[in-house]
């Protein structure tokens, strides 16, 4: 009798082959370690893409999915659910915003935005966005991405969506106009390469938008949560816009996307105007409660504040002066080493020497680590770089 294929055999036979895999089978995860079907312990720098917020099993987010599975798994927004009550006031509360949208994604959240401002807006339609930019992979998110390759084979694409240089306030401030709905822009570019703006970039923008008429949309999918050491990213530059959007680390590995909107814009979504089957699921809702419970009541934020500058610093001092390295760049733990050459073949042997990062934008590599992350385990991940790049 042969053997039973292998985990890594029956996806590559049964699934779509549109994913790119390392060559792991991760089967387990306590804290910040990831460990494989063979045994081998891996130190997790990338959260599944900066959905772990809290790391692998943590004790009160394990315990509101477990409790919440077994008290209600789906009821429907035909009615009414207390976690998604107590997480839409909570948002409220800490936030700008007035309402909340849920849904399962940052993409989904990102298109019920896009619809969100263009019905606001009456006849306007235009939402001007930058080149680099990462919005999501549905058609009307493809669209607003500033990679036209990704783009290749799926047209005809949605009109309305403009372009123009990252970072740069006066390029959008020479194409907002009469038909411009909002402004679209991730307050740090994500899958680019973790692309910090320049200083007052957002405020360019708030101001831009409040003088022309048209909206702020921030896309904080990846920023957001805590991830660069506010609860969102725009804080750290004193302005608010008028939609966000959020997702991965907000529920810490379950699927849930949410827009937050002031009452002016969210008053356009009334009953018939758009939906979502799961949006607000109660175990969802109830997992987001409890990561924002640790990072807003049990210091978890103020530790991604700490560990981020731990971690850059230490990047900055091992890294600095190298010939292959451009720069070290993010904000807390949302952070991005530039190197002259493709990133990929260090982020293959950093993950056989057990550690866990990838490359983004081809020469960047990024680090998404847990929030919960500790000072030893940054060190860790500084030692084994060394050790890594050393060896190279």
């Amino acid at each position: 009798m042969s053997a039973p294929a292998s985990i890594k055999q029956r996806t590559d036979e049964y699934t779509a082959p549109n994913y790119a895999r390392q060559p792991v089978v991760f089967v387990r995860g306590e804290g910040r370690y990831l460990w494989d079907e063979d045994g081998k312990r891996y130190l997790d720098l990338l959260s599944g893409l900066g959905v772990s917020s809290l790391g692998h099993g943590h004790a009160g987010l394990v315990s509101a999915i477990r409790e919440q599975a077994g008290t209600l798994l789906h009821a429907s927004n035909l009615y009414y659910t207390k976690p998604a009550a107590a997480l839409a006031e909570r948002l409220v509360a800490e936030t700008f915003a007035d309402r909340v949208f849920f849904c399962n994604s940052g993409a989904e959240a990102n298109e019920a935005a896009i619809k969100m401002a263009r019905r606001a807006a009456g006849d306007r339609y235009e939402i001007v966005c930058v080149d680099g930019s990462f919005h999501g992979r549905t058609l009307a998110t493809l669209a607003a991405t500033g990679q036209p390759a990704l783009r290749e084979g799926f047209g005809p694409i949605p009109e309305g969506f403009v372009h123009v240089d990252a970072g740069d306030a006066a390029a959008v401030e020479a194409v907002v106009g009469e038909r411009t709905a909002a402004v679209m822009v991730e307050p740090i570019l994500g899958e680019s390469g973790v692309v910090v703006p320049p200083a007052g970039y957002l405020a360019a923008l708030r101001k831009i938008c409040d003088e022309r008429g048209a909206l702020l949309i921030l896309d904080e999918v990846q920023t957001g949560n805590g991830r660069t050491g506010k609860l969102y990213c725009h804080e750290h530059d004193g302005i608010v816009p008028d939609v966000l959007t959020t997702a991965k680390g907000l529920a810490g590995g379950m699927p849930i996307g949410a827009v937050l909107a002031t009452d002016a814009v969210a008053s356009v979504f009334v009953p018939g105007t758009h939906g979502s089957t799961f949006g607000a699921n109660p175990v969802s809702c109830a997992a987001a409660n409890a990561v924002l419970h640790a990072l807003l009541d049990e210091g978890v934020l103020d530790n991604a504040a700490r560990m981020g500058a731990r971690l850059t610093e230490g990047l900055e001092n091992l890294l600095g002066g190298r010939d292959d390295v451009v720069s070290v760049r993010g904000r807390g733990l949302m952070i991005g080493v530039e190197f002259r050459e493709p990133a990929a073949p260090l982020v293959a042997r950093l993950l056989e020497a057990g550690v866990v990062a990838n490359a983004a934008g081809g020469t960047v590599l990024r680090m998404l680590p847990p929030l919960t992350i500790t000072n030893g385990e940054v060190d860790e991940a500084l030692d084994t770089l060394r050790t890594v790049l050393d060896e190279a």
